[in-house]
């Protein structure tokens, strides 16, 4: 199941077979062992490429319930034994820095063996990765509404800068930018990561010409070019005025948004204790709200 899965989202039994670190002949036999056993056939390959069958398909959705539950049941029995996650999931809106959550990996090192893994997710993809199940905690912009069975708690706030490069014609307009005159400029967001759940949009007005792309350091990239205008963290977009490298929009307002520390209340182990309560009072953002 873990190698159905990794072809699946690796899209080679090659890729696969790297990131198993396992031979690709070695997936091959295990598959075709599989076949044999189940007298049934994963993999279709007629073509170039091979594709899951049907049959396939259904191994592989179910496969990856099973294998999401095995690993729920021997990290709760984890849990019960010593009160420590195996592994503990923390997802984080692409705005902010990954970095920033080093120092707490590091000194939950120092008391636990729990595994950690620093998942990034854009607007709804926070919420539905929390909802699903597939992060424990949640450090994001503050929402609209929250999910009635998720606590949240403020830890902080960061400021968003209208920014574009240089040589972007917006710097030649005069007056406010506001939507009307936003609404003429093409916008560089990043791409919602949700799955399921209807995607979110922040500061992207109807019909206005969008360019998405699929992380922070891409939506620089193209601010950079002159590709468009957008927002961005002012300890992000500060350094890269000070370079010469995008220029702040003049008559904008700078955006100020809460961030938020969230949880499912019925699921708690130490580690997610513990990680709750540090985020609470060493979070980064806090030395450098304004």
């Amino acid at each position: 199941m873990h190698i159905l899965d990794a072809i699946d989202r690796r899209g080679s039994f090659a890729a696969a077979a790297n990131e198993l670190d396992r031979a690709p002949s070695s997936l091959s036999y295990q598959i075709q062992k599989l076949e044999q056993d189940l007298d049934i056939t994963i993999f279709d390959r007629s073509g170039h490429k091979a594709r899951f069958t049907e049959a396939g398909k259904l191994i592989l959705e179910r496969g990856r319930m099973i294998l999401a539950a095995t690993e729920k049941l021997v990290n709760d029995a984890s849990v019960l034994a010593n009160g420590w996650e195996l592994d503990i999931t923390i997802a984080l809106d692409g705005i902010l820095s990954v970095e920033d959550f080093f120092p707490m990996v590091e000194e939950l090192g120092n008391i636990s063996s729990t595994r950690i893994r620093l998942q990034e997710e854009i607007l709804a993809g926070c919420w539905e990765s929390l909802e699903q199940g597939r992060a424990d905690l949640l450090v994001c912009p503050k929402p609209e509404s929250i999910p009635q069975d998720v606590k949240a708690e403020s830890i902080g706030s960061m400021t968003m800068v209208w920014v574009a490069s240089p040589e972007h014609y917006v710097h030649k307009r005069s007056g406010v930018l506001d939507e009307a005159a936003r609404a003429k400029y093409r916008v560089v967001a990043i791409a919602d990561s949700a799955r399921e759940q209807p995607a979110m949009t922040v500061n992207i007005l109807h019909k206005q010409p969008t360019l998405t792309v699929s992380n922070l350091a891409a939506k620089v990239s193209a601010l950079k070019s002159g590709l468009g205008i957008g927002t961005l963290p002012r300890t992000v977009a500060e350094p890269l005025i000070q370079q010469g490298s995008l220029k702040k929009i003049a008559d904008t307002h700078d955006l100020k948004i809460d961030i938020l520390l969230a949880w499912k209340r019925n699921q708690m182990g130490e580690a997610k204790s513990w990680c709750i309560q540090y985020l609470k009072k060493n979070w980064p953002m806090n030395n450098h709200n304004n």
